[in-house]
């Protein structure tokens, strides 16, 4: 997706959120009543300075290879070939770094093979100084990160492979059912089966996988001698409920008790809040008695998923009371727990109750988070309050959390909605500025809020200079086209312009 840049935008609007941007309209809005700034943080927040200003990019125009080599640089790829299908790997990773020595990308096939013939003639060191080369000048992919992994642990390093796999998610990879296979396969054979069933969970929570194939994947560890206990069941809990099998979940509780197991928090957990998410609290309830009654008392997390699902189903009175005796029971408040009650108290009308739980969670100690700004921003928005709104997007700045994407598009909605589109071009502005830089959803949301304004054409002009950007995708410009039908021979000046 390219990059917005503020050349776009025009010079005329001035960039709020600073010091000597912000309107005085605004500066006067950061009271001890909107505000989430705890005040014994406030000399602190004065040494911080102005937020740093993130300079706008051009789409971004990363160097490429030429295609035209010279005549010398041809034959070292093709001995590079050459000595790769030979066998000969210590020879072609000698041509590889001579290739990226002349700016050459390696190719990941390539390097992938290199990888996987350095690893079975047990040359490890050579092997990862392949994927160094791939990861600095080319471009990896889940197979060359499967190959060390693979390798790794055939050597019995455990933990390179391990580091290897953390490495390879920080990068944006997702491993996929065969990187788990080589792990799982290696720590069953190892006897080390709690470990090859945490690379099983986060298998299925980083493949959102479902449960056949869970299924298959528990058959594979018990083969290998593993007999279920507590935490084996707390996984295949955890993944029925996250599949929407909850009787079968539930089910899986009972075979547990029969075999003289005692389910823990861990197992509870995931079934507390399924019900919840279903609507069915008093069978949610029923297992926080069940779960006590097993000795396990509910932590402040089911409690907020309590409080959460009644207040979703209008039960705020009754959330308020639970909140009311967490101290009581053991579970006093966190941040999660102000921000659940903030958000029921500001839908049921009860701004007033609602904004005391920002001065009780402040006066208690606890630190507002991005959450309980972006739900207050939100809050304001629903209720027209937009310049107020606007206002802790400065609280933000001068604090600690800096205003992430979701907390600019409520503020662009309200904008939209109030037709104020000057303004929220403004804070389109100011949210490149301050290093926030928009998505397609962001982009959306600015055209069909200048559209429903009444200014169509101006809509499809922006549209049309965010498509030539690849800001916005075909699609996403085919449905606006189709939500702001212009005139004929308006619309076929558009498109001209948007295929040229």
């Amino acid at each position: 997706m390219t990059t917005f840049s503020t050349e776009l935008i025009s010079h005329n609007y001035s960039l709020p959120f600073t010091s000597k941007h912000l309107k005085p309209s605004l500066l006067s809005l950061q009271s001890n009543v909107v505000s989430c700034i705890n005040p014994n943080h406030i000399d602190t927040i004065h040494h911080l300075g102005n937020p740093p200003k993130v300079r706008s990019v051009l789409p971004e125009t990363r160097p490429t290879v030429a295609v035209s080599y010279d005549f010398k640089e041809t034959h070292l790829m093709k001995l590079l070939n050459r000595s790769c299908k030979a066998g000969k790997y210590s020879e072609s990773l000698y041509f590889l770094e001579c290739m990226v020595a002349k700016d050459y990308q390696p190719d990941v096939i390539l390097c992938t093979k290199l990888i996987k013939g350095f690893f079975n003639s047990r040359n490890i060191e050579k092997a990862t100084r392949v994927m160094s080369i791939l990861e600095k000048y080319g471009k990896p992919d889940v197979f060359a990160y499967n190959a060390v992994i693979s390798g790794f642990c055939k050597a019995d390093r455990i933990e390179s492979a391990k580091n290897v796999l953390d490495r390879m998610k920080r990068k944006g990879f997702l491993p996929d059912v065969v990187t788990h296979n080589i792990m799982i396969g290696t720590f069953c054979s190892k006897g080390k089966i709690d470990m090859a069933l945490k690379v099983f969970e986060e298998l299925l929570k980083d493949n959102n996988w479902k449960w056949d194939e869970g299924e298959k994947w528990m058959s594979e560890i018990f083969s290998r001698g593993c007999e279920p206990n507590v935490v084996t069941y707390s996984i295949l809990i955890s993944s029925l409920c996250r599949d929407g099998k909850i009787e079968e979940s539930v089910n899986m509780v009972k075979a547990m008790k029969e075999k003289g197991l005692t389910p823990d928090a861990y197992c509870y957990d995931p079934l507390i809040a399924a019900f919840c998410r279903e609507g069915k609290l008093d069978v949610a309830i029923e297992f926080l008695d069940c779960m006590i009654s097993d000795g396990f008392l509910p932590d402040i997390v089911n409690y907020n998923t309590i409080m959460a699902a009644l207040c979703k189903n209008g039960n705020g009175d009754h959330a308020v009371e639970i909140f009311g005796k967490l101290d009581e029971v053991g579970c006093p408040p966190n941040v999660s727990s102000y921000n659940t009650m903030l958000s029921a108290l500001w839908s049921s009308g009860d701004r007033y109750r609602a904004l005391g739980m920002i001065s009780q969670m402040l006066s208690k100690g606890i630190d507002p988070d991005v959450i309980t700004y972006n739900s207050l921003i939100s809050c304001l928005c629903r209720d027209g309050m937009v310049d107020e709104a606007i206002g802790l997007l400065a609280d933000m700045l001068s604090g600690r959390f800096r205003p992430n994407i979701v907390s600019y598009k409520i503020v662009l909605l309200g904008l939209c909605k109030a037709h104020r589109v000057d303004d929220a071009i403004e804070v389109l502005a100011a949210m490149i500025e301050n290093g926030c830089h928009p998505n397609e959803t962001t982009y959306t949301l600015l055209i069909e809020g200048i559209g429903f304004s009444g200014l169509r054409a101006q809509a499809m002009e922006v549209a049309t200079s965010l498509y030539n950007m690849k800001a916005i995708s075909e699609d996403s410009f085919k449905r606006l086209s189709k939500t702001f039908p212009l005139l004929d021979a308006y619309k076929g000046l558009i498109y001209s312009d948007a295929e040229n």
